[in-house]
């Protein structure tokens, strides 16, 4: 029996899963949008880290992890973080919802050698209420991918990823004094390199795993050195590159809209005019009624 009572953990409410990403082939990142009935539920621990984000109404909430209990008024854009092995149990007075997301411990070392830290002395501890404006924001795009009728492409979800594991670093707790390294930049032929092999295979869908393969470097000293190099992540550069491949087709090509953007690597057409309305502020139909 526990401060509190309780003999033992008692059986989980139902939890209704509404969105999951699991149907979208994401390596790196589980996510789940949850409705979880009033009442007490069982978190076993699982092998990666998880945040659970509320989302909507505020409900009055009483927790325990970690040997350590929380009672608050958990609001829209709170959120807890379980580390990797920590059990649990979380009670609300009232239904409520919950973006669930699960990453590696695989993941955080990568996010932590790409800040030029020892991924031996960087951990997570449990965090019960945490705001943070910018995992927050990291969660509502990955909410709004699991709605999309047309996710984007996976180096966009393999990003978020690692943004979120990176943030968590940056949360988490340091034995060590260590200063981030230095970001320095592609060499001329790591550059040319990623080019040609963007270019060459825009309309395969493009990992992260196939990019740090072709630079020689692993994922987490591609990433700073990507965005140093060409001014933006790789997701946006891949992005941005398929778009103006598919306008130099609709341009110059006789063929529908929907072969173009098979040959420029989108879903399907409506994922390419997404991303030129998003990039060129035009649609595919206003720049094919230009062709000459």
């Amino acid at each position: 029996m526990d401060q509190f009572g309780n003999t033992s953990l008692p059986k989980n409410n139902a939890a209704n899963l509404l969105l999951s990403s699991r149907h979208l082939g994401w390596a790196s990142l589980d996510a789940e949008l949850l409705h979880i009935r009033a009442g007490r539920t069982y978190v076993p621990g699982l092998p990666s880290h998880r945040l659970g984000i509320h989302f909507g109404r505020a409900v009055s909430a009483h927790c325990q992890c970690d040997g350590r209990h929380s009672r608050r008024i958990q609001k829209h854009g709170d959120i807890d973080v379980v580390p990797a092995g920590l059990e649990g149990w979380w009670e609300d007075d009232a239904d409520c919802t919950i973006l669930r997301l699960s990453i590696g411990p695989e993941l955080l070392s990568t996010a932590a050698t790409a800040m030029g830290r020892n991924p031996e002395t960087v951990s997570l501890a449990p965090k019960f209420q945490l705001r943070d404006a910018r995992i927050e924001s990291i969660a509502w795009a990955i909410k709004t991918e699991l709605e999309a009728s047309v996710p984007s492409d996976r180096l966009y979800a393999e990003t978020l990823a690692l943004a979120l594991a990176i943030r968590l670093v940056e949360n988490g707790n340091q034995s060590g004094g260590e200063k981030p390294a230095t970001v320095r930049s592609l060499s001329a032929l790591q550059r040319r390199r990623l080019v040609d092999f963007i270019e060459d295979h825009i309309d395969q869908s493009l990992s992260l795993a196939d990019l740090a393969a072709v630079s020689g470097l692993s994922l987490s000293h591609l990433k700073p050195l990507f965005r140093a190099t060409f001014g933006m992540p790789m997701h946006r550069y891949v992005l941005t590159r398929r778009v103006e491949r598919a306008r130099l087709m609709l341009l110059y090509e006789d063929m529908p809209l929907s072969q173009v953007a098979l040959e420029t690597g989108f879903t399907h057409q409506s994922h390419m005019a997404h991303w030129m309305r998003r990039i060129l502020g035009i649609t595919p139909g206003m720049i094919a009624r230009t062709r000459q």
